[in-house]
């Protein structure tokens, strides 16, 4: 070999230039989506704040039902009631707690205050997936039995989930357990989701396929979908990140920046819609 051609081999080619800039690409734009999901999620959070909390500490459980809700505040029902308003003061608890979980800043620099939080979440996640399938089947709060198929359907991969990352944490596997603990939190939040979904939805088609008693296709789809579409771009994500080629990688960026704006776009619908008119 000359050593013209040994320098051209050392020199990089644009496959290789392509692949290096193609690498960190879905990470810059999964930080992207998750700082719209932080951001719809704070705002959930002040209305949850805002809204359950004074009214539920303060005894007055009729103001519930200011806010539509499939079953809110029932007279003589002192049980059903106490689970529900125990159900909206743990939602914010645990939308606080994933909020602060997800931030890689907070969790290498302060990794003891890391792992009490964490305790904190899966319990807290553990909590409401078992309260939801008793305010489900129990008290009877669905519009018809899809939904609350969903509905069950997201508590059993909230306890699997939840479980499955705690254990991981224990056994000290920190990678497979920061994987676990994503998914978690996107089963976690499917109920959040599901009012994203469907401000997103309804933003762009003006309401096709959803039902008066969420009965419609959208409503069939979303009562899956809000757990399930997630997950599938977050392990669509871990795929491509540990053996996607270039376009694969583009193709992520291109899907994360898509989520990324819906999420915004539903997060802001969702304020303008469901939540600031009743504060």
């Amino acid at each position: 070999m000359s050593e013209s051609d040994a320098v051209s081999s050392m020199q990089p080619t644009s496959q290789h230039i392509q692949d290096t800039r193609a690498k960190h690409w879905p990470a810059h734009a999964m930080k992207f989506c998750f700082g719209m999901i932080l951001l719809g999620q704070v705002l959930f959070l002040l209305f949850i704040f805002a809204f359950y909390y004074p009214s539920t500490l303060s005894g007055a459980f009729e103001t519930w039902n200011s806010k539509p809700l499939i079953t809110g505040y029932v007279e003589q029902d002192s049980v059903g009631n106490f689970g529900f308003g125990v159900h909206v003061l743990l939602a914010a608890i645990i939308t606080g707690a994933g909020l602060l979980q997800v931030i890689p800043a907070i969790r290498n620099r302060f990794p003891v205050f890391h792992r009490w939080v964490g305790r904190t979440y899966f319990v807290t996640a553990l909590l409401l997936a078992l309260g939801g399938l008793w305010l489900v089947w129990v008290r009877g709060s669905y519009l018809n039995l899809t939904g609350a198929i969903g509905i069950s359907f997201n508590g059993s991969l909230i306890i699997l989930c939840a479980s499955y990352a705690w254990y991981l944490a224990r056994k000290r596997r920190f990678a497979a357990h920061r994987r676990w603990a994503l998914r978690t939190f996107t089963v976690v939040s499917a109920v959040w989701f599901m009012r994203i979904g469907y401000m997103a939805w309804g933003m762009a088609t003006g309401g096709a396929g959803i039902g008066n008693r969420m009965d419609g296709p959208y409503d069939y789809f979303l009562a899956f979908g809000n757990s399930l579409v997630p997950l599938l771009v977050l392990e669509t994500y871990f795929l491509v990140a540990k053996k996607g080629n270039a376009s694969a990688r583009y193709a992520m960026t291109a899907l994360l920046v898509l989520c990324g704006c819906s999420i915004l776009a539903g997060s802001a619908g969702a304020w303008l819609v469901m939540w600031s008119p009743y504060l």
